[in-house]
């Protein structure tokens, strides 16, 4: 009798190395690995179909991802301005619909059965991954092995896979967890997990410390259209290869290092170090163009969406109807966004220092402080007059 098929969501690491394996022994199904390549390190690719065969999957596929996450979810992110709880810029969160998504269109290419993922059942992964199953797939069953085997930490994996002779990257001394994309690398567990330590030089991956980052500020200039930076220092690119070049920048000044303890979905603190120097580079442009073109109004508006878009985010909600909404929304204020930039890259920070744009609501003329003939200031008091009414009706009620 043929066997069934399970698509795991492969990355080569810890876990899902001895998923398939364990998948193998406890399951009557072969296990074909999926490896969705949304940006990460070549290191992570080279090789990684020879050792996901070597670890019994009887098939690899890697699929390029890369344009289309940038394009199509990192975007939506960016022009809302979506950031979880203030500071994360949902590096990790972002990328799981599209992965989800790919995992479930090759399991219906190749006549799976199932799925299987390798996150924790103390994570926020698993919500993000099923979530996108249940939309997209409902009838295909899913395999979770860290909500059913006998392992209880890492330390256990490394054993596992040690008896099986199956190789990995990590180790007792370095068992970080970490999660790499285009937008962003993660780095959790480990040292991390008390929170009085700080985080040593291997807790960062991308970006420089910022002692030893260049001594002198550098410019760049970023056209802007309609929400998305279109070229750097006047060279358009694909939206990929502008990420690619903001991360080189970013990094090499030590921009983007966040170290937060965030509220996870099911209830949990975690304590996690995220490197977005590209992606922060990007948010303070997109932001200073925006602050030339929206009113009151229509800023406020878009803050909203922004905390309402970041939870959708973050709980794994991408393919349902709110997410729709706020981004429809969202690309009718970003038509505005078009414009020109120049940010000062400097010791961890990022500041725009020039912005102009043709849709710009900033008149120097009605703004001075100097002498102007277009604002009359006599005007502001039938304004305040109006605009604190009620407060003065309260405040006479109350004698």
């Amino acid at each position: 009798m043929k066997k069934k098929i399970v698509v795991l969501a492969y990355s080569g690491g810890l876990d899902t190395s001895a998923i398939i394996p364990w998948i193998k022994e406890n399951y009557n199904f072969d296990v074909f690995a999926f490896v969705a390549d949304v940006g990460q390190s070549r290191d992570d690719l080279n090789g990684i179909e020879k050792k996901a065969i070597s670890s019994g999957a009887v098939g690899c596929e890697i699929i390029d991802l890369k344009e289309i996450f940038v394009k199509n979810y990192i975007y939506p992110l960016l022009k809302i301005g979506a950031l979880y709880e203030g500071k994360y810029f949902l590096g990790t969160a972002i990328a799981r619909p599209i992965i989800a998504k790919a995992q479930v269109e090759l399991a219906k290419k190749i006549g799976a059965q199932a799925l299987a993922h390798g996150s924790t059942g103390k994570g926020n992964d698993q919500v993000r991954f099923e979530m996108a199953y249940s939309s997209l797939s409902p009838e295909l069953k899913v395999i979770v092995p860290w909500r059913e085997w006998k392992f209880k930490s890492r330390e256990d994996l490394l054993v596992y896979l040690n008896e099986k002779n199956i190789s990995t990257t990590s180790t007792l001394k370095k068992i970080y967890s970490r999660d790499e994309n285009i937008w962003h690398i993660s780095t959790e567990g480990g040292i991390l997990e008390d929170l009085w330590n700080e985080p040593t030089k291997d807790c960062w991956v991308w970006t420089k410390n910022v002692e030893d980052s260049p001594n002198i500020p550098e410019y760049v200039s970023l056209y802007i259209e309609n929400g998305c930076i279109l070229s750097i220092n006047n060279k358009f690119k694909t939206p990929f290869q502008c990420l690619k070049e903001l991360n080189r920048l970013g990094s090499l000044h030590g921009i983007g290092r966040v170290d937060i303890v965030e509220n996870r979905l099911i209830g949990l603190k975690s304590r996690g170090c995220y490197e977005t120097p590209g992606g922060t580079i990007m948010y303070e442009a997109i932001r200073a163009i925006e602050q030339l073109v929206l009113d009151q109004e229509c800023m406020k508006w878009r803050e909203k969406l922004a905390l309402e878009m970041s939870h959708v985010i973050y709980n794994g909600c991408w393919f349902t109807p709110i997410r729709k909404s706020i981004q429809v929304s969202s690309e009718n204020l970003s038509k505005m966004i078009t414009g020109t930039v120049v940010l000062k890259l400097y010791k961890g920070m990022v500041c725009a220092v020039k912005k102009k744009s043709k849709n710009s609501l900033y008149s120097k003329s009605f703004s001075t402080f100097g002498s102007d003939s277009v604002y009359k200031q006599s005007n502001a008091s039938g304004f305040i007059n109006l605009f604190s009414l009620s407060s003065k009706i309260r405040s006479i009620k109350k004698k």
